[in-house]
């Protein structure tokens, strides 16, 4: 039986033979942590007492808030640059950019690698047919340690994109098209290799921003089979020749999916979630506000290209605010030689230093209550980008938008016209409670909070504006603090307590203080039908048990007390019970450790 891109590169770099659902040590080649997560990567290797298994395998990458304009954010690149020089370990600091393209452009990582980052759109070297993967702080940690991680083999999805687009539509709306199709939680839990003829087509920064996207579909990479071309492009770009890597002929998959994307229209995704993407025509005409261009989705020298030529000769209207910010500083330079930068300058952007900007709180890019932005990025969930409301689309949407003051596509550009500013209100502040981490019992008894809500992301439960709180003392005081109805969770809750979710529960960010926030206040064990990747790995690691099972119909209510037996998996309660998918080994004995570092 042939075996899957992911499998192979599993199988290469651990002694198992890769199949789905083993578990895995997983060398891993590039192991980075960015600054807001480095410091508790830090940390987490002191209190353990561990050192460094290879200085020359590790770096932070400064790409979240280059410049330091948060005191949160300063400390914390402070003190990682000082454990830097005290290791030998690798920094690009503030004046580098996106770590993940970093790696591509340095040629750290090609066809076949494995790398981790506390970025959770290290998937995006699925683009080169590389294992990324976006992990939370103890893993890191671990992976900084030991040089491996542990890793579930996860099943691939073929999906097959049929048709030629329209003229108008770029790579961006090509990922919106299936997120679209596929919905937040298509892809979760699993790999996705992408073909079609579209596909042969693609360069290396059209397969960037389709594979940046995996994890908006909850899936743990999209993988592209690289070609002769892409393997050019990589040489070209860091002075590396990669071997290929490409699927066996009689590889299995989970299923396979077609997408029908012939004569593809520009695509925009409505406020709040990347998967309600619609054709731009059926949401023209919408009064904006600002306009951000970049990300790792679409930062790159082509995207600026494009945004340029159609800006070229252009004003921004008057009431709009345009932010532009490449992705690394190869990237600006590059875009300074060819006279892009003083083009977007002249049509009235703001161009800022190269890094992640509004998509990680960073200094450029966010906005505020009641302002309408279309942004180049790949998340719009609600807080994630500031306190507006954000539409997703292409750098081509973009531009011709922040020209117009509407939604709109580059071949309907008009002249602005004055608005009205959009209404709306900021998110409730979480009030302050205290609480105590539980025992490590295997059968616990408790009360119920039913959060009955699919696809709660990691914004909700823990808001990146407090992605610098290091303490996880003070962290259980912003649980569910961006979640509408719940703002006073962390009031209610005590310890011992239950919290039970709909599917796809921590979607999005790597965030560990989303898992951590629930730990300080002492809830016992999340229940949830199926999480996002990312998060059931932080939550396992950091010993707080979570259960796979659907509540949602079990006709339980706040505060009524349930027992689980960690063991068995089950679930019962008066009147009722189900049985939910009992621990793994791993998961087991990492929660009677207390967490994946205690020793």
């Amino acid at each position: 039986m042939g075996r899957t891109i992911i499998e192979k590169i599993i199988a290469g770099h651990s002694d198992r033979p890769a199949r789905p659902g083993e578990i895995a040590n997983v060398v891993i080649d590039v192991r980075a942590a960015r600054d807001f997560g480095g410091a508790n990567v830090v940390k987490n290797l002191q209190q353990a007492g561990l050192g460094i298994d290879d200085p020359g395998k590790t770096l932070f990458t400064f790409d979240t808030n280059p410049g330091g304009s948060d005191q949160g954010y300063a400390a914390n690149q402070h003190f990682c640059r000082l454990f830097a020089r005290e290791y030998g370990i690798g920094l690009r600091d503030v004046t580098q950019g996106i770590g993940t393209h970093l790696a591509l452009e340095e040629g750290l990582v090609g066809p076949g690698s494995t790398f981790v980052s506390t970025d959770s759109h290290a998937n995006i070297m699925g683009a080169v047919g590389a294992f990324g993967q976006g992990m939370g702080d103890q893993d890191i940690a671990a992976a900084w340690a030991e040089g491996k991680v542990w890793f579930k083999v996860p099943p691939t999805v073929k999906i097959i994109l049929n048709g030629v687009p329209g003229p108008h539509a770029r790579a961006k709306d090509i990922v919106l098209c299936m997120a679209r199709n596929l919905g937040a939680d298509g892809l979760l839990g699993c790999a996705a290799e992408i073909y079609g003829d579209v596909v042969e087509n693609l360069d290396l920064e059209s397969r960037i921003t389709i594979a940046s996207m995996a994890t908006e579909m909850g899936g743990i990479i999209a993988l592209f089979e690289p070609s002769e071309g892409i393997l050019k492009e990589l040489e070209d770009l860091s002075g590396i020749r990669f071997p290929a890597i490409a699927a066996d002929p009689d590889a299995e998959y989970i299923r396979t999916v077609e997408i029908d994307i012939a004569g593809l229209e520009p695509m925009a995704a409505r406020p709040g979630h990347p998967e309600d993407a619609v054709p731009v025509s059926e949401a023209a005409g919408r009064p904006i506000d600002s306009v951000f261009i970049g990300s790792c989705t679409n930062g790159r020298i082509s995207d600026l290209r494009i945004a340029a030529r159609i800006l070229k000769g252009r004003k921004v209207a008057p009431h709009v605010v345009l932010k532009v910010v490449p992705a690394t500083r190869r990237i600006w330079e590059q875009a300074m030689a060819e006279g892009l930068i003083a083009d977007l300058m002249a049509a009235g952007a703001l161009v800022g230093n190269a890094g992640c900007a509004g998509c990680a709180a960073g200094q450029i890019g966010q906005n505020g209550p009641g302002e309408v932005t279309v942004s180049t990025g790949n998340r719009n969930f609600a807080g994630k980008q500031g306190k507006g409301e954000v539409y997703l689309a292409s750098p081509a949407t973009a531009a011709a938008s922040a020209i117009s003051g509407i939604l709109t596509t580059e071949d309907a550009i008009t002249e602005p016209r004055p608005i009205r500013p959009a209404a709306g209100k900021p998110a409730a502040k979480a009030p302050v409670a205290a609480g105590a981490t539980a025992p490590k019992p295997t059968v616990l008894e408790g009360r119920v909070w039913l959060v009955n809500e699919a696809n709660i992301d990691t914004d909700m439960i823990f808001h990146n504006r407090h992605l610098a709180v290091t303490d996880p003392a003070e962290m259980g005081r912003y649980a569910f603090g961006n979640l509408p109805g719940w703002e006073d969770f962390p009031a209610k809750a005590a310890p011992g307590d239950f919290v039970v979710v709909g599917p796809n529960f921590g979607c999005g960010s790597s965030r560990q203080q989303a898992v951590d926030c629930f730990l300080t206040l002492g809830v016992a064990a999340l229940i949830a039908p199926s999480y996002g990747a990312i998060y059931e790995r932080n939550a396992i690691n950091a010993g707080l048990p979570v259960l796979v099972a659907d509540l949602r119909d079990a006709g339980l209510q706040n505060g009524q007390g349930i027992r689980v037996d960690l063991n068995t998996g089950a679930i019962t309660w008066e009147g009722g019970g189900l049985k939910a998918e009992p621990f793994s080994r791993v998961q087991m004995d990492i929660y009677q450790r207390g967490g994946l570092l205690a020793r």
